[in-house]
């Protein structure tokens, strides 16, 4: 497993046809992604306005994938038909591939990351994904907290793309943030007051049936994004 890495791609949709096509493609990929050779572990994923929101932008998605190794995953972006299909109706297209470094929980009931034994020394910036399941319960209470917990984010020179993302809207939710360095990261992960007090909210309300925490080594990206790379490896 030590060859291992992941790739997560987001999509870009301009007219209203393309919008909902991408849309049914949640549901309608899963034949095709079913049978992928090397592809370890996938989710289809919709997103949230600017920054980590409940309400959806129905104009951006993203495709998680676990493969093998980098191999597999270059067999896939460059020959499958499906991949044809979204670089044909969508505007814009990116990929990042992702080293995993650490990993904690489940998704879904699987723990789809593991560790990689080759991470680069010479590569600072970091990627981190979260997700949860939030427990009806409490969907009142968490979404209320939000804006106060990321406020910290955006003030943040360090953060350099960052999108909410996730499978059910409101009850399943993820963010992927890319950060310059590890600095940046802890600043806001550790010395936020907001952000610390949100985990500790989290442990003391138990508000989730299932988390995950798990941060990257990004060592390669593919396309743009609004006309410029995130991350240019």
């Amino acid at each position: 497993m030590a060859k291992q890495i992941s790739t997560l791609t987001f999509f870009k949709y301009q007219s209203l046809k393309n919008k909902i096509w991408a849309f049914g493609m949640m549901q309608f990929a899963h034949a095709h992604l079913r049978n992928v050779a090397g592809l370890q572990f996938y989710k289809l994923l919709g997103s949230g306005k600017a920054g980590f929101n409940p309400r959806p932008d129905w104009s951006v998605y993203a495709l998680l994938q676990v493969w093998d190794d980098e191999a597999a995953a270059d067999n896939f972006f460059e020959n499958s038909q499906l991949v044809a299909r979204y670089k044909q109706r969508s505007t814009a297209q990116y990929t990042l591939y992702l080293k995993n470094k650490i990993a904690r929980g489940k998704w879904a009931g699987q723990t789809p990351f593991v560790p990689h034994k080759d991470l680069s020394e010479t590569i600072p910036q970091i990627a981190v994904i979260t997700r949860a399941t939030i427990k009806t319960k409490f969907l009142r209470k968490f979404w209320k907290y939000v804006p106060t917990s990321q406020e910290p984010l955006w003030k943040n020179d360090g953060l350099l793309f960052t999108k909410g993302i996730g499978e059910v809207p409101i009850w399943q939710m993820a963010t992927f943030s890319l950060w310059k360095d590890q600095e940046a990261l802890d600043t806001y992960a550790y010395q936020s007051k907001a952000h610390i007090k949100a985990i500790g909210e989290t442990r003391r309300l138990n508000w989730y049936k299932e988390e995950l925490f798990s941060r990257f080594q990004p060592y390669r990206s593919v396309g743009s994004w609004d006309g410029v790379a995130p991350l240019d490896l």
